[in-house]
């Protein structure tokens, strides 16, 4: 590392600091990370990297965001971390009625139309057999991964430690920082740090289910679906399966609800009955940093302070092209003042 390194401050240590602060240090900065034991919604989420199956019509830009980042996590930003942190190397985003049949050929439709490769499945169960009588129509989106979330900011964690990033107490004041720079970078808290910024925690419930012997055997790929109406997904793990999410604004109340697991594990059985034999192993809330636009918050505030924060629901998926940008708005290792 070059002695002349700048001094880097990253708060925060969900995937996002922890992406920054190894990028950081990577490029030469001397970096220390301030972070808090407790779990936060790095911990919480599933883990997918879904651009195209996310996708919406009116939301290009985050289509455009998450598809520079999906292509940053195929080159190069897991090296040097376990290859297992990729659970699913495919999307499959299926209809349960005629309704949703309509909403998904509109996204699949918007896609194709602009270039993105995704597959319109008219025998969908053909692709995952687990699927439910019935349902026949898809799209597969074949670039599209899945990590574990809790295995991959653990790695993150133990690669910073071997680039030399220093672990830190949370802090509540920026003027107590002693660093050439700062990256503001602890979600739903950010705000704290920096008042006015559009940042508001929406709650989440995920549920895991765990394989059993006997049991149909895991899905190979990520599975999404609407089911009247409610969004659910069902992403792969190597002992079973992450179910999630719903999405609701309570504050900063992280209790699970009856109403929030029944609707999860109805409308994950509606799609793949055969979940109904697994093991109930875990049921959690997190509290996404959510914006305005759903757009991330990305950039520079002052000539010392960068934000990192507000991903909502893409954490996972836009943190190398977070890195990546933040990185590039610091000052260059050397030309500190």
């Amino acid at each position: 590392m070059p002695s002349d390194s700048g001094t880097l401050a990253v708060i925060g240590g969900g995937v996002i600091g922890l992406s920054v602060a190894r990028h950081a240090a990577q490029a030469g900065w001397h970096v220390r990370l301030h972070r808090t034991t407790q779990p936060g919604a790095s911990w919480v989420a599933a883990g997918m990297l879904a651009p195209h199956s996310e996708g919406w019509p009116g939301e290009e830009r985050l289509l455009q965001l998450g598809l520079e980042s999906l292509r940053l996590w195929r080159q190069g930003f897991t090296d040097g971390l376990p290859a297992d942190v990729i659970t699913a190397r495919e999307s499959l985003v299926v209809a349960v009625d005629r309704a949703d049949v309509a909403d998904l050929r509109t996204v699949a439709d918007w896609l194709s139309e602009q270039g993105h490769p995704v597959v319109w499945e008219s025998a969908a169960r053909d692709v995952e057999p687990m699927l439910a009588q019935g349902i026949r129509h898809g799209f597969r989106a074949p670039t599209e991964l899945a990590v574990d979330n809790r295995a991959l900011v653990d790695a993150l964690a133990a690669a910073c430690a071997q680039l030399g990033v220093e672990w830190d107490e949370p802090l509540t004041d920026l003027g107590s920082v002693r660093a050439d720079a700062v990256v503001i970078a602890n979600g739903i808290d950010a705000p704290s740090l920096w008042p006015g910024l559009p940042i508001r925690p929406v709650k989440g419930e995920v549920l895991r289910l765990r394989w059993r012997k006997g049991c149909m055997p895991l899905p190979q790929r990520v599975i999404r679906a609407r089911v009247h109406g409610r969004p659910v997904y069902v992403v792969p793990r190597a002992d079973g399966v992450v179910v999630g999410a719903t999405q609701y604004e309570h504050g900063r109340d992280t209790a699970p609800t009856v109403s929030g697991v029944r609707d999860l594990l109805d409308d994950a059985c509606t799609v793949l009955p055969a979940l109904g034999e697994y093991e109930f192993a875990e049921c959690v809330a997190g509290l996404r940093p959510m914006t305005p636009d759903n757009l991330p918050l990305v950039g520079r505030l002052d000539d010392r302070t960068l934000i990192a924060a507000g991903h909502g629901r893409s954490g996972f998926l836009l943190a190398p092209w977070t890195a990546e940008q933040i990185v590039s708005e610091l000052l260059p290792v050397g030309a500190i003042t």
